[in-house]
């Protein structure tokens, strides 16, 4: 006698209604999600790059701009260690090409202490607690007569790079979450790339600039006894001064103290607004504690004074600091429209890009593209699922019929968990939803065939099916895991459109061995104890 326990029935009607419900609202336009009860779910498949359009972006990080920093950052530790210990030196000096910080050590009685001292700034790759200790960051050695080298190592330029491209990568995120699109893929390639791909998207060119800029905002003051026009001309520009120019038209130029004040990176948030009074768009910003009182400090000792805000190397605006600033918050305006403050504002929020970004490799999904993409892949997966249903009922009669209701219920179930995990659909998510329309009545044709050999064999309608569904078990379970093991080892593997076909194929799999062994066996079931059929129609 067949046996379908009552706990079993009401798990897999509670599975089967759940998968419904949260494939439902792939069913209805996001417009008419939003009218619906709030107690329903309302999550739908997000659709990859080639399904709807969007920007796919290859950038490379500068990594020379990148070793420049740091070797600028080594210089300023260098100079701040031999000062702190009183050491006079001369000729310290930066070689990008060569990766080395050098300097000479005036007194050749200090030299010892000196070297002792800026081998202290050298660390051990990894960190100094638990670390791997085998490499530093940068060596230091002697050379000539009382000189110093500190040269970057090649395991220390790795570790800086990785995580410049982890920053990158978050500061990216940041960046293009504020545009509210939804799903974007960004990940490292190689040594020095990230590959952004965004969905959805109409304005790329706005979403390069915002990507591209560095971002690094620094607070500096205007050398007041410079003039920056004839500075311009002669271009010379004295050793304490920068010439930098302004982002208008025509930009202006401006002599520019080197030393930075306050830097970007004490920002805890920027907002767009409009001033109170002439209603032009501008963005208020807002120090941590630190940024506040070294804000308020400098402020306080140059009133009456230019102050220029620089972002990337260019003048925003220099306004003239009338009074101290003590609040720890102020306002950035410079001509702007709504949109330019809203992208300085996000730039602001997102922190500072490690180095500068370059798009090595575009390419633009078009809408209509995308829209043609998804009819293929729609008439593919009718025109899949019209044959097998067709089959199955030819070839197995009502049991057909039980197998194809099981395979509607497992699309269902498929979009469904989609929906759930906030997964996104490619066309190669189709194609793996299409060949799960294959496996899942794979199942049920190898259950069908063992119960027509039970038959053969003169058993009787009930135990013929329950020997059908019992001995197929092994064979089912066995074929879909090898299956199964497949596509995770493509997911682990993959990238890109292999892990959307991964991830579709995987949940079909899943969902095709509940509903063959589990969905038809339930209907079978009670469709026999309730028709006590003389024969098996199969």
């Amino acid at each position: 006698m067949l046996h379908f326990p009552q706990w079993k029935l009401i798990l897999v009607i509670g599975i089967v209604v759940a998968g419904i419900v949260f494939a439902l609202p792939n069913v209805f336009p996001r417009a008419t999600m939003e009218n619906m009860p709030s107690w329903l779910p309302h999550k739908q498949v997000h659709l990859g790059l080639d399904l709807q359009g969007g920007a796919h972006l290859l950038y490379q990080l500068d990594e020379n701009e990148m070793t420049e920093d740091w070797l600028g950052t080594i210089r300023d530790d260098v100079r701040e260690t031999l000062r702190k210990n009183r050491i006079p030196y001369i000729d310290l000096m930066q070689n990008v090409a060569e990766r080395t910080v050098s300097v000479k050590i005036r007194e050749g009685g200090d030299f010892d202490k000196a070297y002792s001292e800026l081998r202290k700034l050298s660390v051990p790759v990894g960190g100094t607690l638990g670390g791997f200790s085998g490499a530093h960051n940068f060596d230091v050695d002697q050379s000539g007569d009382n000189g110093i080298v500190l040269k970057v190592t090649e395991a220390g330029l790795t570790q800086r790079m990785n995580s410049a491209i982890q920053a990158s990568i978050e500061t990216i995120r940041r960046r293009v979450d504020a545009f509210g699109t939804t799903e974007p893929s960004i990940q490292r390639q190689g040594r020095n790339r990230v590959l952004v791909q965004v969905p959805g998207i109409s304005d790329v060119e706005r979403l390069k600039k915002l990507i591209g800029e560095t971002g690094k905002l620094e607070f500096k003051l205007v050398d007041p006894s410079a003039n920056a026009a004839q500075l311009a001309e002669s271009k010379q520009v004295p050793p304490d001064d920068d010439l930098l120019y302004s982002t208008s038209t025509p930009p202006v130029p401006y002599a520019i103290k080197k030393e930075t004040l306050v830097s970007g990176e004490s920002l805890v948030d920027a907002q767009p607004s409009f001033d109170q009074r002439t209603g032009e768009p501008v963005v208020t910003f807002r120090f941590d504690a630190t940024g506040a009182k070294r804000f308020g400090k400098v402020t306080q000792e140059n009133v009456g004074l230019p102050f220029a805000i620089v972002l990337d190397g260019k003048v925003i605006s220099a306004p003239v600091i009338r009074e101290p600033i003590l609040g720890g918050s102020g306002q950035i305006s410079g001509r702007f429209n709504v949109q330019e403050a809203n992208d300085l504002a996000v730039l602001l929020r997102s922190g500072a890009l490690p180095a500068k970004l370059t798009v090595i490799e575009e390419r633009t999904v078009g809408a209509s593209l995308g829209a043609d993409s998804i009819a293929a892949g729609k008439k593919a997966a009718l025109l899949g699922l019209m044959l097998v249903v067709l089959f199955m009922f030819a070839a197995y009669g009502l049991f057909g019929l039980f197998a194809n209701i099981a395979l509607l219920i497992n699309i269902a179930l498929i979009f469904g968990v989609l929906s759930l995990i906030g997964s996104t659909l490619t066309l190669p998510g189709i194609a793996g939803i299409v060949l799960t329309m294959g496996i899942a009545v794979d199942a049920n044709v190898l259950i069908n065939e063992r119960i027509r050999e039970e038959i053969r064999a003169g058993k009787s309608p009930f135990a013929s099916v329950e020997a059908g569904y019992t001995r197929a078990m092994s064979t089912i379970v066995d074929s879909n895991v090898t299956t199964l093991l497949s596509t995770l080892v493509l997911f682990w593997l993959g990238s890109g459109p292999v892990r959307g076909f991964a991830v579709t194929l995987s949940i079909g799999i899943l969902a095709s061995m509940f509903t063959a062994v589990t969905v038809t066996r339930l209907m079978v079931v009670y469709w026999m104890r309730w028709a006590r059929p003389a024969m098996v129609p199969i």
